[in-house]
């Protein structure tokens, strides 16, 4: 059984992450996906949702097999405790796949990173980006 992991924030679920996901579930037999912790998301805005939603929206998803928030400070722990046969990073996460190749075989995991593909969008104007979703929000209602 090859195992596939995907990870991310996923605050404010929409097209493109369930493209992600779909992607991700076909390079394996079962799909896990880490929910990254409010705290540890720190390369842009905090998420909206607290994680545990955030965790129960992925989880509802048909092609996910596991959720599971993200470990509180070493992002790696949930990685060896799933022991995937492949990590499929979102096309725009901001991941450097050799790094990250580097702290698995520093940590005895073999697996493969891969990323998955952009979605195109299904039709003009259709949002693929949590934050250009908030922006319309607040374009509209704010």
């Amino acid at each position: 059984m090859v195992r596939a992991l995907a990870q991310g924030t996923f605050d404010v679920l929409h097209p493109g992450h369930l493209h992600y996901l779909e992607e991700a579930a076909r390079m394996g037999d079962e799909l896990s996906v880490i929910v990254a912790r409010s705290a540890n998301v720190t390369h842009k805005r905090p998420p909206i949702l607290d994680g545990r939603q955030r965790r129960d929206m992925i989880a509802a998803l048909e092609v996910v097999d596991q959720a599971l928030l993200g470990h509180e400070s070493d992002i790696f722990v949930p990685v060896a405790e799933i022991d995937p046969d492949v990590i499929v990073l979102g096309h725009d996460q901001h991941h450097d796949e050799a790094a990250i190749e580097r702290a698995l075989d520093d940590r005895g995991i073999d697996c493969a990173v891969r990323r998955a593909s952009p979605r195109d969008p299904a039709y003009e104007g259709e949002l693929l980006s949590t934050g250009r979703i908030i922006e319309r929000i607040c374009e509209r209602r704010c």
